[in-house]
This record gives structure tokens, sequence and C-alpha cells, in this order.
């Protein structure tokens, strides 16, 4: 089958088109045609050589899916051959097939199409399994969401809004991105280039900051998240975008009894993720299938431009999500 690879760490240059063996079904497992892959944030991490695959998971890429089923394991009863369905996967989503366990598919909600469903579950999952149930974000709170307008950002911002947000900030590039923001939900968008979040933030809660901060970012962040958290807030970590800290001063954190807390989805096991999509379907599905809430897709790429694609999520222009589409 035909499939993405990296032929090192670094840029996109390193994105090779391949031709790998089909993946082998198992007894719990659905072989999956895919139509549409989501770009992700850790795939690039992975390219960098920064997030390395779970033992035993392949070195493809992709963590999300949306196809056909083609063929059914022995213990799979819910699904069948002919199926729409989208699926998370520990790895091996840029290519023409792959196998996903039973607990992490489900039908495509009503309401998207199935490119759609395609770049859902990532940023969805990652967002309710770590900012509602991990960090325990709760109605009438405020939050901070840094990359108001990745994947994650705007997923976030959707999903704390239709959850009773009091105040949504968010941070992005541009003047361009700082509309795309408050028309998703945001209440202010701060671009980060011309403003200070702290004192943007500071000053619109009377100096209290935030009672959330969701960063994907790290660097030199983690500081000034300090400093815009209100008393017994929470910080979440969910990405390194611009690496870790060389020194942090956390007497903040100590004097405003703040939690700094962290999570990935990725080296969760199927049974956890099972639990997070039952949650999703209980609480999100319903909101999706009346047309409230959406996975926004930006722009789509051909399986073969793989490449073009990377270089196109780096540059950081997008508002949403990118998709590669494998089968026509």
């Amino acid at each position: 089958m035909k499939c993405i690879t990296f032929n090192g760490a670094g840029g996109p240059e390193v994105i090779m088109v391949s031709e790998r063996p089909m993946p082998e079904l198992t007894d719990d497992g659905i072989l999956i045609e895919v139509v549409a892959a989501g770009i992700n944030g850790p795939d690039v991490m992975q390219r960098k050589g920064l997030y390395a695959p779970p033992p035993g998971v392949t070195d493809i890429p992709g963590l999300e899916v949306s196809g056909i089923v083609k063929q059914v394991g022995k213990q799979v009863t819910k699904f069948k051959a002919g199926d729409e369905v989208c699926a998370l996967v520990p790895g091996g989503g840029y290519a023409e097939y792959v196998v996903a366990h039973q607990d992490n598919v489900l039908f495509i909600p009503e309401g998207l199409t199935l490119i759609e469903g395609g770049i859902l579950l990532e940023t969805f999952m990652t967002v309710w399994s770590h900012l509602f149930q991990h960090a325990k974000f709760r109605p009438n709170s405020s939050i901070l969401i840094h990359g108001g307008t990745s994947g994650i950002g705007t997923t976030a911002t959707m999903l704390t809004r239709a959850f009773g947000a009091t105040k949504i900030f968010t941070t992005v590039s541009s003047k361009e991105h700082q509309e795309a923001s408050l028309k998703i939900g945001a209440d202010v968008a701060i671009n980060y280039n011309e403003d200070d979040f702290v004192e943007v933030v500071k000053k619109h809660t009377d100096g209290k900051g935030v009672d959330f901060v969701l960063d994907i970012i790290a660097g030199d962040y983690i500081q000034r998240n300090y400093e815009v958290a209100a008393m017994n807030g929470t910080i979440l970590q969910i990405g390194v975008l611009k690496g870790l800290a060389d020194k942090v001063n956390i007497f903040p954190m100590l004097a405003k009894r703040l939690t700094h807390t962290g999570a990935t989805l990725r080296s969760q096991t199927a049974e956890a993720k099972a639990e997070v999509m039952a949650a999703l379907q209980e609480k999100v599905w319903p909101l999706i299938s009346k047309g409230q809430i959406k996975p926004l897709l930006y722009k789509t790429f051909d399986l073969e431009e793989a490449r073009q694609a990377h270089e196109f999520l780096d540059q950081g222009q997008h508002v949403g999500k990118l998709a590669l589409i494998v089968k026509k």
C-alpha cells in the first residue's frame, strides 16, 4: 500500500511517499480503507524526532482517519464491511489502509461529511479528555487558549463556549486570525505579535487572571502562564511547540496555589480512549448533529502532497484543520 514515512528527523523535506505491506488485521481490529487523514501537531513533533510512536506502533504518522470498513476481526460485531467510519489510531493514518481497535472506531456523526470525519477525533478527544476530564474545566470559568486558530484552539474555543465558559481569551498571530477566533467564539483574541497577553487578560479581568490556561506552546509561555492564571487556577500543558524553558520561577505557582498539569492522548490505552469516545458521543455529538459545533476544515492535500501539507502547517496561517485526501 502507499503511505507516508520520514527518512530522518527534521523539516518537511524528510517526508517521503513509500510502499509498505498492508497492516495485519487483529481479532479486535477493523481494517479501514482511508479516505481522509487529519494532520495534527503530534505528526509534526514525530517528524522532528521529538515524539516517537509508542512501542509496537508503526512509524507511519497519522493519528486520525475516516474511511470505509473493508474487513473486521473475529471479535467485532458492531461494524461491517462498507460502513463509513472515523477512527483514532496510535499511528499509521497517513496510508491507504490502517487497522484500528474496534473500541476506537465510530460511525460518522450526523451532519458531517466523510472528509470532515477525518479531522474530528484527535482534537475533540484531546480537548475533552485533557481539559474537561483531566483538568476538570467547569461552567462559569474563564480560560486563556493559546494557539487560538489551531485545530486544538478552535475546538477548545467551541467546546468551552458550549459548556459554559464566562470569558474566553485566545492568542493568535495576526489581525486576520483575531477576526477568525472571535467568529468561532472567543471574547477577546490577542495578537501576540502586538500585545502582551498577560497585560490584556489582566486588564479584562480586573487584575485577577483566568481560571484555566490551555497551552500547546510552552517555552517562555510557561512563566507567563503563571502570571496570567488566577488564584487556584489550572494550567494544562498539552504541547511544547516552543520547547521547554531553561529556567522557571515557580514562586507564583506556589503563591497562587496553581495546578500545572499535563496530558497526552496517544499513549493512553484503547480502553481509556473508548471512555473518552463514549463521553463525546453523549455530550458533544448531539451538538454536532444540531450544527452548533463542527470541526473546521481549512484545506486539503492529496496523500502524495504530504510534504507540501506540512510546509503549509508549519507556516501557521490556517484556521482549524488540514487533511490528507487518500481515496477520492
